[in-house]
């Protein structure tokens, strides 16, 4: 039946919605390459909250939504910046959510990595930094660490807000990384998240020019060789990534963290490939796994013809401000079935449009990512129908 979609110039158009999903294949193990997909959180849509308060979170459809990640042979990637950290989940809700979701991996056996921060000493986005001391931030990524290694989940060692305000140029970078990599117990992923995902970024590893800081980020690694096992590289460049991934010492995975690039870095060049750790991974989950498995069997042109048409999605969720691909990511769950309702913690489902939304519904819908497209339809009629349009 005919959807009346609202388009960006003020006008309605209307679509025909799928009637049959993707199907992928049930999963095989994924060979040629490690993938994570970083998860969001779902929230508790009865709490009593308001944006400013501690999240409040629904425990059974967020780790519903793991073992969603898991069943297709995805690795999740677990309290990073999809699951709002600093945007709605502080480190109390974080630490809680590793807690549970890395039981949940050893009861059905995924693979699990948890990022480390220092939010703690951290406000919201909008606040000044507290206690920024170089010990104040040592001491509070070590506590984030034990949390993470005391759960068996591996570690991610995420960009840090205070270290970006504090640092006085690369040599307190090199300090704090070595210092926690000499007391990491196992090979850590690094994560290089760039200022388009969080503004409060820029100039991190004690440059804003992205050569000097390359240079001090292999540093770090080349440092601690044993002690990392890959990268992040989260930019929205990839030639960078490509040029990086290309100077890390053997044995040091590179992660693709960039959601408008992903099928070419994954796919790779007669020098090497990405693996990936990707926010876009959290909608695109089965359809990315039937993909992997595709390019298993050495066939990159299958690959790719399955993976690149997923790129017009992930650049329209991704577009700036980038911060808030978050929402659509959630939204797209919400369609699918993966929860039954279209709220977020620090009630960031507002910081999207309804056209953008709409047309997140359109691009998703074409791929077949909702496994119930009438059930897709039906919930965007209602929302359709909440914003005034009842065509």
């Amino acid at each position: 039946m005919t959807l009346h979609l609202p388009d960006s110039q003020g006008g309605l158009r209307a679509y025909e919605p799928r009637t049959e999903p993707f199907a992928p294949t049930p999963g095989t193990p994924l060979t040629s390459r490690t993938v994570f997909s970083a998860a969001h959180v779902v929230a508790d849509p009865f709490a009593d909250t308001s944006p400013d308060s501690p999240a409040a979170v629904d425990w059974d459809a967020t780790l519903a939504f793991r073992r969603h990640l898991w069943a297709h042979g995805l690795g999740v990637a677990e309290a990073m910046d999809t699951a709002q950290r600093g945007m709605g989940l502080d480190w109390a809700g974080a630490a809680e959510l590793i807690r549970r979701s890395a039981a949940e991996a050893r009861a059905v056996g995924g693979r699990i990595a948890c990022g480390v921060g220092t939010d703690q000493i951290t406000g919201r986005s909008t606040d000044r930094i507290d206690g920024g001391s170089l010990d104040g931030i040592r001491a509070a990524y070590e506590k984030q660490l034990a949390v993470v290694e005391e759960s068996g989940a591996q570690a991610i060692l995420m960009a840090s807000r205070a270290l970006a305000a504090t640092a006085r140029g690369p040599e307190d970078y090199l300090e704090v990384y070595g210092h926690l990599l000499r007391q990491a117990a196992d090979p850590v992923i690094l994560h290089w998240l760039g200022p388009m995902f969080d503004p409060a970024l820029e100039g991190y590893w004690g440059s804003a020019d992205l050569d000097a800081a390359t240079d001090t980020f292999l540093e770090v690694i080349a440092a601690h060789p044993d002690k990392v096992d890959g990268v992040k590289i989260s930019l929205l460049d990839a030639q960078r990534e490509i040029d990086l991934r290309r100077r890390l010492p053997r044995g040091v995975r590179c992660y693709t963290g960039d959601d408008f690039h992903y099928p070419e870095l994954i796919a790779g060049d007669e020098q090497g490939h990405s693996h990936a750790l990707l926010g876009i991974f959290d909608p695109l989950g089965p359809l990315a796994a039937e993909a992997v498995r595709v390019l298993d069997t050495g066939d990159v042109k299958g690959f790719r013809a399955l993976l690149d048409p997923t790129v017009g999605l992930s650049r329209h969720l991704f577009q700036a401000p980038t911060r808030f691909y978050k929402t659509g990511v959630v939204f797209l769950a919400w369609l699918a079935g993966h929860q039954s309702h279209f709220t977020m913690v620090g009630g960031l489902q507002s910081a999207r449009s309804l056209p953008h939304l709409a047309r997140a519904y359109e691009l998703a819908d074409g791929l077949g990512l909702f496994p119930d497209p009438k059930l897709a339809e039906e919930r965007m009629r209602n929302l359709l129908s909440l914003y005034g349009v009842n065509r």
